[in-house]
């Protein structure tokens, strides 16, 4: 698996804007990638020492669609929590993932 293909975009949430000032970045990860593949392309990719990774899977997600019946609205995704060492922080994390594609 390439560096490039582990982290897909960021989460832009409330909660997640929040955690970036305390040094803890949250993205969305390929569903097949590791913790040890994460920290290894941050690491890589940012040139940032990575004190952990914690990472959660999201549910599924559903809406009534009247005769169609019950329809998937959101797919299962794998999201990564990244905590950044003490002092190191990314400059603008946003514009960085929108500048690789």
């Amino acid at each position: 698996m390439s560096l490039y293909s582990i982290i897909k975009k960021p989460v832009v949430s409330e909660k997640s804007q929040v955690l970036e000032f305390a040094g803890v970045y949250t993205v969305i990860v390929d569903p097949k990638a590791t913790k040890v593949d994460v920290r290894s392309a941050f690491e890589r990719l940012y040139g940032v020492k990575v004190e952990s990774v914690n990472i959660l899977k999201t549910r599924e997600k559903f809406k009534n669609a009247g005769k169609a019946g019950i329809v998937a609205k959101r797919g299962i995704e794998k999201k990564a929590m990244v905590k950044l060492a003490d002092g190191t922080r990314l400059a603008d994390f946003q514009k960085i993932l929108s500048e690789k594609k």
